[in-house]
């Protein structure tokens, strides 16, 4: 899977805010999230971001 910084992806499971979905805002062996709904930011492995993704979004490019 590719991933890039800005990309919205979808979750499996819900945040306990009730959101599915988290922007990227760091790739590596360990991501940075942020949830869309309550802005909470969270580390978590690649392998276990891989493992749970439903689907992913590219952000529409404005230019």
């Amino acid at each position: 899977m590719q991933f890039e910084i800005g990309d919205i992806v979808r979750l499996k499971k819900k945040h306990p805010c009730g959101s599915f979905e988290w922007e990227v805002l760091r790739v590596g062996a360990d991501f940075r999230l942020k949830c869309l709904g309550c802005g909470h930011q969270i580390m978590i492995a690649r392998k276990l971001v891989e493992k749970n993704v439903k689907e992913i979004r590219k952000p529409l490019d404005l230019e």
